[in-house]
């Protein structure tokens, strides 16, 4: 008989299908066009295949010289549909993260990933593990720290030109097409989980071309407010966020409380029962954000507290001002 606090899914095919939904084909508007198109015969194809994703999600083989650049109308198009997408969300979901804090060890991994996949520099990161010890006669513990996406933002209700926004499915995101850098969503948020770019964005060399997607917070701008943002693009993906699959010891959960169910990637649980049987809490709910990060308390370690000499302070540091 499976014990309550055991995983309700293990297998590989399970964790597969936890996440698995049909691709929005809005930001494919400029592959709509594309099906099996086969090779050219008249002497006018390279020979070169490359592989794209057509409007229905679908992966399709075609000869490199079919693909036409795109014209200036087309990529504001691309660029109009990214926005309308990026706001609205994913139908149908509410996405929500718990934090196990028995588990973390300071590996970092989470950071890593997630600089490397936004193209962060190291000082900016948009998640932080803080060490932290809730009384002098208790042991400390690692607390990783995102941006907490709550159901009642203050971030939102205070910018003026609407560039912070809440989307459907629970995850809230920053358009900085539309950032003033005025900074009135860093004043306003009580967890001090937004940056700003004060200098020219660094480690962008391969996105700076790109259009702007605020799925993906990319190209970053300088002048503008970022966060965590839960990778939108990878749930639309089916996958899940890139600081959940980095760590080593499945510290992070992450799913669809509309389906009760969360994922490391590696053990599934129904959310609720983890939340009873674990006594999940939220950080200082008692503000009325309503967050949708959760956390499970540091007991009955399952790695020991790994002292370090490169850590930050108790409570933890905040890299929101100018250097």
């Amino acid at each position: 008989m499976k014990k309550d606090n055991q995983p309700i899914v293990e297998n590989a095919a399970s964790r597969r299908n936890f996440l698995k939904f049909s691709i929005a084909s809005g930001a494919l508007a400029m592959l709509s066009q594309i099906g099996e198109l086969p090779a050219q015969e008249n002497g006018d194809g390279s020979g070169e295949k490359v592989r794209l994703l057509n409007s229905e999600g679908k992966l399709v083989e075609v000869d490199k010289s079919a693909i036409k650049p795109l014209t200036e109308n087309e990529l504001n198009t691309i660029v109009s549909e990214n926005r309308k997408r990026a706001r609205k969300g994913i139908e149908g979901r509410k996405w929500v993260m718990v934090i196990d804090l028995a588990r973390c060890k300071h590996a970092l991994n989470c950071q890593e990933a997630c600089n490397k996949h936004h193209h962060i520099p190291g000082d900016r990161q948009w998640l932080n593990v803080y060490k932290m010890q809730n009384a002098e006669n208790t042991a400390p513990y690692w607390m990783p720290k995102t941006c907490f996406h709550c159901d009642n933002p203050p971030c939102v209700s205070v910018c003026p030109v609407d560039a912070t926004f809440k989307r459907d499915d629970g995850i809230v995101l920053i358009d900085n097409e539309r950032c003033i850098g005025c900074r009135f969503c860093m004043a306003g948020c009580p967890y001090s989980t937004r940056v700003f770019n004060w200098g020219e964005p660094e480690n962008q060399d391969a996105v700076k071309d790109q259009p702007y997607d605020p799925e993906k917070s990319l190209p970053r701008k300088k002048g503008t407010v970022e966060k965590c943002d839960f990778c939108p693009d990878m749930l639309r993906m089916g996958h899940l966020p890139h600081c959940i699959t980095a760590c080593p010891n499945g510290v992070f959960f992450f799913g669809d409380r509309n389906e009760d169910t969360v994922t490391n990637g590696s053990e599934t649980y129904k959310f609720s029962k983890l939340m009873e049987d674990k006594a999940g809490y939220r950080y200082l709910e008692d503000l009325g954000t309503e967050p949708n990060v959760y956390y499970l308390p540091p007991v009955d370690r399952l790695v020991p507290f790994d002292k370090s000499d490169n850590l930050p302070p108790v409570g933890g540091h905040d890299h929101n001002h100018k250097h």
